[in-house]
């Protein structure tokens, strides 16, 4: 029964990660990389769309990344979709090609990324830690209900503080890595 309710943080905590990687890959360095784009939908056949399933998304070189939709006649909703976005990115389209540079980042610029970055940490953290206080809750309530002894209950709160240690210092070490990418000239 402890074991499942470990298994059950464990694997919530793992998707928080998912979820903090997912929203620091959106956060622009000052490479080109396809997963900026991500987060873009189009509208395609009248449903919004992910850009990564209508089109073809290459690094042409270190500042510029080049998409290519499948179908010719989308690609004004495709460079529309990338103007819309907010990661203050300008397209131009040469026929069937849009190439996308991404400007220099300055100082201020990156400061603001890393701020962000450090929100997106730190709401990761507090899911973490929300997590932590379901599971402890139930654990609590097994004890209040006689399941298992308080030498169990407190064994088990051991553990589910240690695997909420590890998932934080991941959550930092993401950050970290992401912070060092963002100040990286």
């Amino acid at each position: 029964m402890i074991e499942d309710l470990k298994q059950d943080a464990e694997e919530r905590m793992q998707k928080t990660l998912v979820a903090l990687q997912g929203s620091l890959n959106k956060i622009r360095t000052g490479r080109a990389h396809p997963s900026l784009l991500d987060g873009i939908k189009v509208s395609y056949y009248g449903s919004d769309t992910p850009l990564s399933q209508v089109a073809a998304i290459n690094i042409e070189d270190a500042r510029t990344l080049s998409v290519v939709p499948w179908e010719k006649n989308i690609v004004p909703d495709v460079e529309k979709a990338i103007m819309k976005s907010d990661l203050g990115l300008n397209p131009s389209t040469a026929g069937a090609v849009i190439r996308i540079p991404l400007p220099m980042l300055t100082e201020e610029t990156r400061q603001g990324y890393a701020r962000r970055a450090k929100q997106e940490a730190e709401s990761s953290r507090v899911s973490i830690r929300n997590i932590r206080r379901d599971v402890l809750a139930d654990i609590k309530e097994l004890q209040k209900e006689k399941e298992i002894t308080e030498d169990d209950e407190r064994r088990a709160q051991d553990d589910i503080q240690k695997i909420t240690d590890r998932f934080v210092a991941e959550v930092d070490k993401m950050l970290a890595a992401k912070e060092a990418d963002l100040m990286e000239i």
